[in-house]
C-alpha cells in the first residue's frame, strides 16, 4: 500500500528532469527537496509554501528520499564536484572587473 501512494506522488520518466525521480506532474526532483530540507534546513511547510506543493508530495519525496539516502547523497556530491570543477576554470566576470577597479 505504501508503495502505491508513493508511486502516486514520485515519478521516473526518461526525458523528464534527467531521468531522477521527481514530483509527479512538476520538474521538482527528490534531489532538490532533501537538498532545501537536510542542507537548508527548510522544514517541509516551507518548501510546501515556496513550491506550490501538497504536503503528501513533499513527504513523499522525503521518503523516497530517506531509502535512498546514499544514491541521492552521491549524486549531489557529484553535482557539487561538478559545480566547483567548473567555478575553478571559469572565472568569475564580476570578481575579474573587481579586481581590474582596484589596481587602476
Amino acid at each position: 500500500m505504501v508503495a502505491k501512494i508513493l508511486d502516486r506522488h514520485i515519478a521516473i520518466k526518461p526525458g523528464v528532469v534527467g531521468g531522477k525521480p521527481h514530483i509527479a506532474g512538476h520538474r521538482i526532483t527528490v534531489q532538490n527537496i532533501a537538498i532545501w530540507h537536510e542542507h537548508l534546513g527548510k522544514s517541509a511547510d516551507q518548501i510546501c509554501a515556496d513550491f506550490k506543493l501538497k504536503s503528501a508530495e513533499v513527504y513523499a519525496a522525503l521518503a523516497y528520499y530517506f531509502d535512498h539516502r546514499e544514491e541521492i547523497d552521491q549524486s549531489i556530491e557529484k553535482s557539487n564536484l561538478f559545480i566547483a570543477s567548473f567555478h575553478q576554470r571559469t572565472p568569475s566576470v564580476l570578481a575579474k572587473k573587481l579586481s581590474n577597479l582596484r589596481s587602476e
